[in-house]
């Protein structure tokens, strides 16, 4: 029976990085898409991440840790090769880091819905990393049809994020006014720190050069405007930090790419219940199955691993993992 149990763990493993190889790398990066499927056909390295917490076994930070030890690998070969000569290090890593992707340009896909809402906004970011997502009044929009200048002037050096968009996007003439903004994260990323800030870069996938680029812009931002980032709990200190925003303002609750950590599905409701307990604008931007009662109100999507965007509950937009893309179905 514990024969049947480890192999069913391995298969799962393997399912896990085919997937990601599948639909979240295709496209986005070859090196991390040829290194993930051959990672799922490898047995040495399915029993080397059995070995972690199954919280600790993503794609994402298997990769990044083995590049943050050893650089990118270049084959099958490379990667079995790390791991077997650095895997103490590359072990520390992921018990010690988690993938806390700060990407900047997925502000893209919220400022849309962020400017229906009643000015000044109060913005919360749950799972805000290093908060540069807090910082969207400073960075500056291209929807292809419409551009929109930072609000915040930064001597010419802000980043512009690039957003193919279809659908009756509501894109706004400017940025809303912000107030008021804080972010929630279990462990806070100081972008003041080298060792920190190396980490996020780290998490940008190989081949990505634009990417990397615009972090560097808005790290530089941030470090210049640093943004309010609280160590805490989403369940248990969200009400809480929603208390302390201005009153005159309209709160708005965000996140994307956080909850698929949330494990259980019951302890991602909690959340949702939590929020809308606050009274506050709640927007999510998660992966498909992170609720599953959102995503079955949803039109298909337009293709694989996009993010599904929903306000309040109501699913309105499907999203580019990166901000890169919005294909926006709801009404407002």
């Amino acid at each position: 029976m514990g024969t049947l149990l480890k192999q069913a763990e391995l298969k799962d493993i393997s399912d896990q990085y085919a997937a990601f190889a599948a639909d979240e790398a295709r496209g986005s990066s070859e090196a991390y898409e040829r290194l993930a499927l051959a990672v799922s056909q490898s047995d040495n390295l399915l029993e080397f991440i059995a070995t972690l917490p199954v919280e600790r076994r993503q794609p994402n930070l298997f990769l990044a840790a083995v590049r943050h030890v050893c650089g990118v690998a270049r084959n099958l070969d490379d990667l079995g090769q790390f791991v077997q000569t650095s895997q103490v290090q590359i072990r520390e890593v992921m018990l010690s880091r988690t993938t806390q992707t700060n990407e900047p340009a997925r502000c893209a896909v919220l400022l849309p819905l962020l400017a229906q809402f009643a000015q000044p906004l109060a913005l919360i970011e749950v799972g805000a990393s290093a908060g540069l997502c807090l910082l969207m009044d400073h960075y500056g929009y291209d929807y292809g049809n419409a551009r929109i200048t930072p609000a915040v002037s930064d001597d010419g050096h802000a980043p512009i994020f690039t957003c193919e968009v279809s659908g009756s996007v509501p894109i706004p003439n400017a940025i809303p006014r912000i107030a008021w903004r804080a972010g929630l994260d279990l462990n806070p990323i100081d972008v003041r720190s080298e060792r920190d800030a190396a980490w996020l870069e780290t998490l940008v996938w190989p081949g990505q050069d634009a990417r990397v680029a615009r972090l560097h812009a808005s790290i530089n931002i941030a470090r210049r405007n640093p943004p309010n980032v609280i160590r805490g709990d989403l369940l248990t200190d969200l009400a809480q930090l929603v208390a302390t925003a201005p009153k005159d303002a309209t709160v708005v609750v965000f996140h994307t790419a956080v909850l698929g950590y949330v494990v259980p599905q019951s302890v991602r409701e909690q959340f949702a219940v939590t929020v809308k307990e606050t009274g506050a604008e709640w927007i999510s931007n998660e992966a498909l199955g992170v609720f599953p009662s959102i995503a079955r109100r949803a039109p298909p999507s337009p293709a694989r691993g996009r993010f599904l965007i929903s306000w309040n509950g109501t699913p309105v937009a499907w999203a580019g993992q990166h901000g890169q893309s919005l294909d926006w179905f709801g009404t407002t």
